[in-house]
């Protein structure tokens, strides 16, 4: 059954290549011929050109009644694919016949009236008009050449310029005229003597002819010379007049006019296309048809491809259409396990495999589904765990500010346990005063997106004051640039005592061993003096004067050190303001460039640091002032004091560098460095950089220091902008 179909396909396919072959055979013996057939061979090819074109439209009636007949029983019958098919087939059909039928009826109508519009052009009026525009031009062109011969005739009479001793100017006049006058020729003759003859140098030379004495002296007897001689590819007319001038005889003056083209020539060749057009214009009602004809065979191939495209198209997807419409079924019933299989290798193809794949991914996908869900349940479980049982407090905050996450730690820490709290906004939550420092921390994070490191709040909880530290961490994601943030709590009540207890323990030996040290000579001249004054016979006034200022000056001593202890103790409040931290840098380094000549001060500021930093001028000015005037000690009054600033416009922080060039700092001694009454200085109190971290504190900063290279210390200031 199938090769019979293959068979029948085969010897249309043959057939139609046939009538094809046929048609533009016969086409082609028509239109090339020198002139068409005689009326009855030119008849009995048109009458085969129309029977090739009815066995054509028979074919393809043939062809397309066959296969929608099949198309329709395949609908009655309800196969898979026979609706689209038919849809395909109709739209495939209907693209190509409506608009080639359209094509057809323009251009058919667009030939008759232009084949029609050809043959009503009167060209034997149009001959004679071009002959009579010829005929006119060549005298046009004589008479107005004779014109100039005859105004260069009376100009040459009227000066003499004849005349031998007016030879010179006669030939600059020629030359001026012969420009002027536009000509292609003066000559000059005297008698049947050429004086001189002037030619445009354009001329084709090659081809000129001199004139001839038999019409030079017709001339001198009376007539006018015109003469017309071929030249090259064109015309050469001349025309000449003839006057006498007395004592010096008869003077022929010529001019000449080049035409570049044979008129003559081309009117000739003009009638014999005229000729032909009249000898085809006999022939019109067979050119007509011979365009018709081929009109309607194009139209039919062009239809007939069309269909046959369609209904192969129509076949080629519906096929593989049909199976994945039933792998589809299969797969919405939950199985996973069908596969299409089709050998199309075009897009269809690609179709059915990329199917096949999508299946299989489906499959996999599901199986890894399953896997990651129960993995990422276990890392909740385990997540929630370590947030359930740390000590440490956390607490996460969307974008707008809602609480996400909080774990029972931070809920102790604040005192917020048994509220419900996620899904508030957290100033909802912190509404209470008792948080304001809390949420102020909050707030500057919210608004300026960066991280904030080692913050102490205070709260009073229960009747006892807590002291908490902050950290918060801004989350970022893929894509956002700011999606919440994370607050890490640390209860630091605990730690801070033991810290309180330890240092003052510290202070205090420290301290006592301060007072100690002039406590002695005190007592030393005390009984010095007393013994001097059980001497009343022997008392000696320098003895007891000596005493008396030891004992002074070491009491001044302990005066100064309680005083230092209260100034630190009552620092002033902090008093920010906005300032150029720049400025506050330049003036401090004033200070101490007119005391101390051997320190080399070097600084390098942040171009595009702010102009204007919250900041207290006066309490900066103090952590500057003891910052260098420790790195002058550390280096014995001789080095180099470097002062580097920085601005993160990510963090909107300021860092500040200080760096000297003395021996640094130990290891032992970083951690104590800011600690009241450490001192590594001989006569130093220790509350200089204790003062200064206090204050950078204050401005909710931090300091830091680490040893310089090649060598010195360096201390590390970061401010909030």
């Amino acid at each position: 059954m199938e090769n019979t179909k293959k068979k029948g396909s085969r010897i249309i396919g043959v057939a139609i290549i046939v009538l094809i072959v046929l048609f533009f055979t016969i086409d082609y013996f028509i239109r090339e011929g020198t002139e068409f057939s005689p009326a009855k061979v030119t008849s009995i090819l048109l009458a085969a050109l129309g029977i090739i074109v009815l066995l054509l439209a028979l074919i393809l009636f043939f062809v397309l009644g066959r296969n929608l007949i099949k198309l329709y029983l395949e609908r009655k019958r309800k196969v898979v694919g026979s609706h689209f098919k038919i849809k395909l087939v109709l739209f495939f059909t209907a693209l190509s016949f409506i608009p080639t039928l359209l094509l057809f009826f323009f251009t058919s109508d667009l030939i008759s009236r232009n084949i029609e519009q050809w043959f009503k052009t009167d060209l034997d009026k149009i001959l004679d008009e071009t002959k009579n525009l010829a005929d006119g031009f060549y005298v046009n062109t004589s008479e107005l050449t004779l014109h100039y011969a005859q105004q260069l005739s009376k100009e040459m009479k009227r000066q003499n310029l004849i005349l031998p001793e007016n030879r010179p100017k006669l030939e600059e006049f020629i030359r001026t005229k012969l420009t002027e006058y536009r000509l292609d020729e003066i000559g000059i003759f005297l008698e049947e003597e050429e004086l001189f003859t002037y030619l445009n140098p354009n001329l084709p030379l090659q081809d000129y002819q001199d004139l001839k004495l038999d019409a030079i002296k017709r001339a001198h007897l009376g007539d006018f010379l015109s003469d017309i001689k071929p030249m090259g590819t064109g015309e050469f007319i001349r025309r000449g007049v003839s006057f006498s001038i007395p004592n010096a005889g008869n003077v022929l003056v010529t001019t000449g006019k080049f035409l570049p083209q044979n008129y003559a020539q081309r009117i000739n060749t003009l009638t014999s296309y005229v000729n032909r057009y009249r000898q085809r214009k006999l022939q019109k009602d067979l050119a007509k048809t011979l365009y018709l004809m081929t009109l309607i065979f194009v139209t039919l191939l062009i239809v007939f491809a069309a269909t046959w495209i369609g209904f192969h198209i129509a076949k080629s997807i519906t096929v593989p259409i049909e199976k994945l419409a039933q792998a589809t079924k299969e797969v919405s019933k939950g199985n996973l396990a069908v596969k299409v299989e089709d050998p199309a290798s075009d897009e269809i193809g690609i179709l059915i495999d990329s199917f096949n794949q999508m299946i299989s991914d489906l499959k996999d996908g599901q199986q890894n589904i399953a896997q990651k869900t129960a993995e990422q349940e276990a890392r909740k479980q385990y997540i929630e765990t370590i947030l359930n049982t740390i000590t440490t407090g956390v607490l996460a905050l969307d974008a707008q500010g809602t609480i996400t996450t909080i774990n029972p730690t931070a809920q102790d820490m604040l005192a917020l346990r048994g509220k419900i709290l996620t899904g508030r906004h957290y100033k909802d939550v912190l509404s209470h005063d008792r948080y304001r420092d809390f949420q102020k921390n909050i707030d500057l994070a919210m608004k300026n997106k960066y991280k904030l490191l080692d913050r102490e709040i205070q709260l009073v909880l229960n009747g006892q004051q807590t002291t908490i530290s902050l950290t918060l961490s801004p989350l970022k994601q893929p894509g956002k640039d700011f999606s919440g943030l994370i607050i890490v709590l640390d209860d630091l009540t605990q730690l801070i005592k033991a810290q309180k207890i330890a240092a003052w323990k510290e202070v205090a030996q420290r301290v006592a061993h301060e007072i100690k040290n002039p406590l002695t000579p005190i007592q030393l001249n005390a009984e010095r003096i007393i013994k001097n004054l059980k001497k009343p016979d022997q008392v000696e006034g320098s003895v007891i004067e000596d005493g008396a200022k030891v004992i002074i000056q070491e009491a001044q001593t302990i005066k100064s050190l309680v005083d230092e202890f209260f100034d630190f103790a009552r620092l002033p409040k902090i008093n920010l303001q906005p300032a150029d931290i720049h400025a506050i840098i330049e003036q401090v380094i004033a200070m101490f460039r007119g005391i101390f000549t051997e320190i080399e001060f070097e600084v390098a500021f942040a171009a595009d640091m702010p102009a204007a930093v919250e900041i207290d001028p006066e309490q900066m000015k103090r952590v500057f002032i003891n910052l260098i005037d420790n790195a002058i000690d550390a280096m014995n009054k001789k080095g180099k004091i470097v002062i580097h600033t920085f601005f993160d416009q990510e963090l909107h922080q300021v860092k500040i560098e200080v760096s000297d060039t003395g021996p640094g700092v130990s290891i032992e001694d970083k951690d104590r460095l800011f600690l009241p009454h450490f001192s590594t200085k001989k006569k130093g109190t220790g509350l200089g950089l204790a003062i200064v971290s206090q204050i950078i504190k204050e401005h909710n900063g931090s300091i830091q220091v680490q040893n310089n290279r090649p060598g010195g210390a360096k201390f590390t200031l970061q401010l909030p902008a």
